[in-house]
């Protein structure tokens, strides 16, 4: 069997934070290889696979990997010797039991991603094909949500910002990701222009986050106005043309049973919470997509909220959900959400990832891939989305972060006229 696992090997790398992850790389028996880097992530879910990390304080803050490269090399390598590469259930289910914790604690969820990732780029080498085709064969190209603006206490502190974590402009009548992307830069453009002029007490102001633009604001509403303002003045319907995918990341501003709000100084119970958003999507129709709308743990909430909003607003589980098709089954039978973020690494291995995907799909829930904070280039998170045909992509950050981006032009490019290019129809909910 030419497409057995010879070798499985590791070593650490940096990510584009600077800080340690681990590489493993698996060759077969035919030659073929394959390596993936374990991407990281500022905010995380509670219910997220364990990333194994030295703990040593001398060295980048406890965030060594030796201790997941040990395990790569050692039990990983023995127990994966001369398995079929091409059986990528049967490869993962194998890290699962060998692990044998619920969240991935012992070997780390980031040693079994890297290894899952990089049996399948690896077994995809072998059979010749490209990781698209090989990960469903899908032609579906993605509409790209581009982030234009981060705010909230995980990546930019809590005072002085908008309370919600990211801001993420997609054009949902572009000819094609590229068209989107130019057209979104024009008004990222004029968000920075915006944002320069006004600085100053009291005003917005350029604030640098490791390179990020970020603004201060009076209110939370005052950056939705800025915001729609911009669109419009570009020439484009808001909600119609380009839309506004908010990612609340309200696990984070929830403590002591209410969700506080630093720009307004207010603490809100969940019901005040829930009018408040449901008043944000009334007033500002630019709004058609938020992540993480309230606490990842609240599912009475989500699925209020749900009831309330669920027709014409794509409400997305990322740290509520993280990849799991378990906490996904729940969701659906209870009425929460609409969508959900697709990131491997929250739940440890392709399979599990593609079960998610597939879960999703069944029953008509949305499908949002979205890269990790420090995660470096690799084609597979492009490949798999378009390859699987999950429609949306958080994968961009203006003005420069465009090398996944990059693929799916390359990946649209090779396609021709077999692309498909869903637009505004990867949002079921606004057609209703």
């Amino acid at each position: 069997m030419t497409s057995r696992i010879k070798t499985v090997d590791a070593r650490e790398l940096f990510d584009t934070r600077g800080l340690p992850t681990i590489e493993v790389e698996v060759v077969l028996a035919d030659g073929s290889r394959g390596s993936f880097m374990a991407p990281g992530g500022s905010s995380r879910g509670s219910n997220e696979a364990f990333d194994l990390r030295d703990g040593d304080p001398a060295y980048f803050d406890g965030l060594g990997v030796a201790k997941a490269i040990g395990a790569a090399k050692g039990e990983i390598a023995a127990a994966l010797a001369g398995m079929d590469a091409a059986d990528q259930g049967a490869v993962d289910e194998a890290l699962i039991r060998l692990d044998g914790t619920p969240n991935k604690s012992r070997l780390g969820g980031n040693t079994i991603i890297a290894t899952s990732a990089a049996v399948a780029k690896a077994a995809a080498c072998s059979r010749g094909v490209d990781l698209r085709e090989y990960l469903g064969g899908g032609t579906e190209i993605p509409v790209s949500l581009v982030i234009v603006m981060f705010g909230g206490p995980v990546h930019v502190g809590v005072a002085g910002t908008a309370d919600f974590q990211e801001y993420a402009l997609y054009d949902l009548s572009a000819r094609d990701p590229r068209d989107g992307f130019a057209r979104t830069s024009r008004i990222f453009g004029r968000l920075r222009e915006y944002v320069s002029k006004k600085q100053g007490a009291g005003v917005p102001r350029l604030a640098g986050v490791a390179g990020w633009l970020s603004a201060r604001f009076d209110t939370n509403e005052e950056a939705l106005t800025v915001l729609t303002d911009l669109v419009r003045e570009a020439g484009y319907e808001p909600g119609k043309d380009i839309g506004l995918y908010i990612d609340v990341a309200a696990t984070h501003l929830y403590r002591d049973g209410k969700y506080h709000l630093s720009a307004e100084h207010q603490a809100l119970s969940r019901d005040a919470w829930i009018d408040r958003l449901e008043y944000l999507c009334d007033r500002y129709p630019l709004i058609v997509g938020m992540e993480d709308c309230l606490d990842e743990e609240d599912w009475d909430g989500w699925r209020l909220l749900t009831e309330r909003l669920g027709r014409r607003v794509q409400l997305v589980g990322d740290d509520f959900f993280v990849t799991d098709p378990a906490r996904l089954r729940r969701g659906i039978e209870t009425g929460c959400a609409n969508a959900v973020v697709i990131k491997p690494n929250q739940i440890g291995t392709l399979t599990e990832a593609l079960q998610t995907v597939d879960l999703a799909k069944a029953h008509g829930y949305g499908t949002v891939l979205s890269l990790r904070s420090g995660q470096g280039f690799d084609p597979l998170m492009a490949h798999l989305c378009v390859g699987r045909c999950l429609g949306q992509a958080k994968m961009v950050e203006a003005p420069s972060g465009t090398a996944h981006l990059d693929e799916v032009l390359r990946i649209q490019d090779a396609l021709g006229e077999a692309a498909i290019h869903k637009r505004r129809g990867v949002l079921p909910c606004l057609l209703a």
